[in-house]
């Protein structure tokens, strides 16, 4: 009885890789294009890798007709590529958030430069004395714009590029216009006393 039952075992796994795993191989595939629908080359790009190398490997098991090894290669490149759609919709909405975070802290600082402005226009500073903060205060808002585009196609490394710096930049462009600001009032001139 054992013998036969042996017998039958060894004609089952014999049998079963005896042609390619092509279910497997086909689970594998649709796996791997949804880990690239959901970014997964971008937000996951080590199990993505390891997904797409094994279903290298599980191809070339096939030419070679070692169809074990192309069966555990296309279970592993399945499994790897189930792991790259999980780490890449976390890696995506912590890039969003990032993002978002960037866009705020960026908007805030316009905000306090649009108030010294303000307070510049009630000091009667000129054209002149402003025209540089005016500048980076344009180039503020062009950039957050772009920015907020990108968020809106999930594009969250266009909004690093476009706000990386630019709450330095305002600073800086702050502190030069309250001193220019202390200098017409005559503050600054009290200050050096």
């Amino acid at each position: 009885m054992r013998r036969v039952a042996v017998a039958i075992c060894t004609l089952l796994l014999l049998t079963a890789c005896s042609a390619p795993p092509q279910k497997e191989i086909d689970r594998a595939q649709g796996a791997i294009d949804a880990a690239r629908a959901a970014g997964a080359e971008r937000y996951a790009a080590e199990p993505f890798a390891a997904a797409t190398t094994a279903m290298q490997q599980t191809h070339e098991a096939v030419q070679q007709r070692d169809y074990r090894l192309a069966l555990s290669r296309a279970i592993d490149a399945n499994e790897r590529a189930l792991e790259a759609v999980r780490q890449a919709a976390d890696g995506k909405a912590r890039a969003q958030s990032e993002a978002d975070a960037a866009i705020t802290r960026a908007a805030t600082v316009v905000r306090q430069l649009d108030e010294r402005l303000k307070v510049a226009e009630s000091t009667r500073l000129t054209s002149r004395e402003t025209e540089a903060a005016r500048r980076v205060r344009a180039d503020a808002e062009r950039a957050l714009q772009e920015a907020r585009a990108a968020v809106a196609v999930s594009d969250y490394a266009t909004v690093a590029a476009r706000v990386s710096g630019l709450p330095d930049r305002i600073t800086a462009e702050i502190r030069a216009l309250n001193d220019t600001i202390d200098a017409k009032s005559g503050r600054g001139a009290r200050r050096r006393r």
